[in-house]
């Protein structure tokens, strides 16, 4: 009998183990997927919307294409995107890597890599049919194909380098926000180009930008807090769910139902957006009566779980 029991415990065990390998193994593929996907369209982007428009993108790949036309047109010489890209995500890199999160950094730098690489690499043929003339045009949907390649690159959970490193290790290690600072130094990037070559195509470098991050708004809301209001007869299994599925903590109010004339607890939590949904859903299959409030949270002053980088 003790022979049978154990045998069980051992399948029950295995079958636990293989599940969880062939979750890792789907979810490992998907991130990679995502990764391709994302540096394919980046390099198309730049190598279509991005140089018809003469555009200066945000961060190093604004950078790395300032560096670049600077070296062409007061040196007379062409540098590949790739090596002045790798030179500049090297340092904050390491630093994704010894701070931040090893597989974080690893997926980061992978995109880094096969992002720069087409961009110098990529056939001519999947580039010649579109030839843009239209600034604007251009800088309206390269902000639109950029929003896209980076919002691959985060639901891969990773970075597409640069200045989101920098942004990312500043906000885990001082619990700052720097996209005030990255912003400021977009703006210097900006002003060196509208000096050097074009004011006209600086300016449409903005709109290439808020472009982009209202793309980045719309798709990806990792870094969005959502509140939650549930009014529920089952407060204490509704936060057990919270806590399980998000690792966020919930405040208990007792009120009154005027409606039914009945006792009822609020739950008041916040969480991050991307997981209302399914915290939602699963609400309702443990109280199918609760009452869920979803608001949208401005601003947080206090302590907030952030999942941490792998």
């Amino acid at each position: 009998m003790r022979l049978v029991k154990a045998a069980g415990f051992v399948d029950k065990y295995q079958i636990q183990y293989n599940y969880n390998m062939e979750k890792f193994g789907f979810y490992t593929l998907k991130r990679l997927m995502l990764i391709l996907a994302g540096s394919v369209v980046m390099a198309f982007n730049i190598n279509t919307f991005v140089h018809a428009g003469g555009l200066i993108p945000g961060g190093f790949t604004g950078l790395t294409l300032l560096i670049q036309e600077i070296c062409l047109r007061y040196g007379n010489f062409h540098v590949p995107f790739s090596a002045i890209y790798y030179a500049l995500n090297a340092a904050p890199a390491v630093i994704c890597f010894r701070f931040i999160g090893r597989k974080f950094a690893l997926y980061s730098i992978l995109m880094i890599i096969l992002s720069g690489f087409l961009t110098d690499f990529m056939p001519a043929m999947f580039i010649r049919f579109l030839q843009l003339h239209d600034t604007l045009l251009s800088a309206v949907f390269g902000g639109l194909i950029n929003g896209a390649a980076v919002s691959l690159c985060l639901f891969a959970d990773a970075s597409s380098g640069g200045t989101d490193f920098v942004a990312i290790f500043i906000s885990e290690k001082y619990h700052k926000d720097a996209w005030n600072y990255i912003f400021a130094g977009n703006c210097v990037i900006l002003i060196v180009a509208g000096w050097l070559f074009s004011l006209d195509k600086a300016l449409y470098s903005i709109i290439f930008q808020l472009t982009t991050t209202a793309v980045l708004n719309f798709l990806y809301q990792g870094y969005q807090q959502k509140t939650l209001l549930i009014i529920t007869n089952k407060p204490d299994a509704i936060y057990a769910l919270i806590r399980e599925k998000t690792n966020h903590g919930a405040t208990s109010f007792e009120g009154f139902g005027n409606y039914e004339k009945k006792q009822r607890v609020l739950l008041y939590s916040v969480v991050s957006a991307n997981e209302v949904s399914v915290l939602v859903t699963a609400i309702k299959r443990i109280d199918p009566a609760a009452f869920v409030n979803v608001i949208k949270t401005e601003q947080i002053n206090g302590h907030f779980y952030h999942r941490p980088k792998d």
